[in-house]
């Protein structure tokens, strides 16, 4: 039986990287960008005052990532903010493979199109690595957040890492994958 390949993942590897191996003119195949993982990650500042808002956001993000997630804690002290280091502040889960694969089209394609005035993502939010950070405002963007049961409205945090040397390359690759990049 054969295994069932992310869409995403097939268009990758029968025509994106194709054409990267041709507009950078690499030697190898080995030197074509490749998606690396993707973290997914939500700060929940009110924690610290009610755990049950933590609960609920750690829970949202296992059902939009289907994944186990990590919940995040204070690295440091901050007394202005009654903040004490070890408590835990957020929640974060990187995905790999087929996961990462089903993740970003279901972004691309349904969750992306979703956000209030859409006019594009960002092209310049690369870190000079070809790694893309993008911002979500509002969970509810993913068609798997019950509207109805949701706590409160918080933002998510999605960092893609590829093995891109550039920002160009990355740029180039989540182009040809069909990230709606602002003109």
């Amino acid at each position: 039986m054969e295994k069932f390949v992310p869409n995403l993942k097939r268009q990758y590897k029968e025509s994106v990287s194709a054409q990267l191996l041709k507009e950078f003119g690499y030697t190898s195949k080995m030197q074509i960008p490749a998606l690396e993982k993707i973290v997914v990650s939500v700060g929940v500042g009110e924690a610290i005052v009610n755990k049950k808002l933590l609960d609920s956001a750690v829970k949202e993000l296992e059902q939009i990532t289907g994944q186990h997630v990590v919940k995040t804690k204070a690295r440091k002290s901050i007394a202005n903010f009654k903040l004490r280091e070890g408590m835990e502040i957020g929640a974060m889960v990187t995905l790999r493979g087929d996961n990462m694969w089903y993740f970003l089209e279901r972004l691309i394609s349904i969750a992306l199109p979703r956000v209030k005035d859409f006019r594009g993502v960002k092209p310049n939010a690369f870190d000079g690595r070809g790694n893309y950070s993008l911002g979500i405002s509002e969970q509810i963007v993913f068609p798997e957040i019950d509207f109805d049961k949701i706590e409160r409205v918080s933002g998510l945090n999605i960092a893609i890492v590829t093995t891109a040397k550039t920002d160009e390359e990355g740029y180039a690759l989540l182009k040809h994958l069909g990230m709606p990049f602002a003109k």
